[in-house]
């Protein structure tokens, strides 16, 4: 987050915004700065990202499932919205952290332990450690005992939009962002590839939120996409998992997904559509 801040001062604070007299390392000044680029940037991936899954690839034909709620679309980014700014509080205390050098963050390819090869397998450990996390932070916010407290709002959008993909109570929304902050403390992570894996995990949450259901046939195993994340928020007690199919593999809350079984919410749709046009006669002889 150093990077990102290193520039907001070049190009913005340093000229416009902070006296002379407060120097760019000062502790209120960098937590002052995080607290805005946080909330902004988290602001503009969220609203951009989901705007162009929203109006590219989300299928607009789901919002006549019998699921989707009135106004669902405008109620998921006004909780969004609200929840983020305090999901910052928390989130800017470890990029604080970060800034102040107690990381394992490097800003050299020559620094990491194992050099390229070393870059490489750190991106692949980043997914699969957060993943795990995620997974079993995911399944503990189910339980009977906090469900309701945290975690039952998210899974009022039964059928999704790129706009619930963020809508979350912000201890929720922090508990299952915290692996991607925590990671740079325990292995090493090159700076550039934190941020670029911090928008991919972005677009990832978008997309599984999107309703595109198509999967490659040979990663349908594999794979946690929207029609597999559908089918969680649906039937509530599987696929928890973020990106993989793994651990609800191991933990026995895989659910192959209905959209790829021919029951899922598009064909609902469409078979209600037919009703309504075929109605069924009455066979009743008066």
């Amino acid at each position: 987050m150093d990077l990102v801040l290193n520039v907001a001062d070049y190009y913005f604070f340093t000229p416009y915004v902070y006296p002379a007299s407060w120097p760019e390392d000062g502790a209120l000044r960098q937590i002052i700065s995080l607290l805005v680029v946080t909330n902004l940037g988290a602001a503009v991936l969220y609203l951009g990202l989901g705007a162009i899954s929203y109006y590219f690839i989300f299928d607009h034909n789901l919002m006549k499932h019998p699921h989707f709620l009135e106004n669902q679309v405008w109620r998921e980014i006004k909780y969004a919205m609200t929840s983020l700014p305090w999901i910052s509080i928390p989130t800017v205390a470890l990029f604080f952290a970060e800034v102040r050098g107690y990381s394992k963050l490097y800003d050299n390819v020559a620094d990491s332990p194992l050099g390229w090869p070393g870059l490489f397998l750190s991106m692949i450990s980043f997914l699969f450690f957060t993943d795990m996390c995620i997974y079993w932070i995911h399944r503990f916010l189910h339980h009977k005992l906090i469900y309701k407290l945290f975690h039952k709002p998210h899974h009022i959008w039964k059928i999704p939009t790129p706009f619930a993909s963020h809508a979350f109570h912000p201890v929720d929304g922090f508990l299952q962002g915290m692996p991607y902050h925590i990671y740079p403390f325990l292995f090493p992570l090159h700076k550039v590839l934190y941020l670029a894996l911090y928008v991919f995990v972005n677009i990832w949450t978008i997309s599984i939120h999107d309703g595109d259901y198509r999967v490659p046939g040979a990663l349908t195993t594999v794979i946690n996409g929207s029609a597999h994340h559908t089918d969680h928020h649906l039937f509530f007690d599987y696929n928890y998992g973020q990106y993989f199919t793994l651990w609800d593999r191991l933990g026995g809350s895989y659910r192959h997904p209905s959209a790829l079984m021919g029951k899922g919410p598009h064909d609902l749709i469409r078979k209600l559509q037919h009703l309504y046009i075929h109605p069924p006669q009455s066979t009743d002889v008066v």
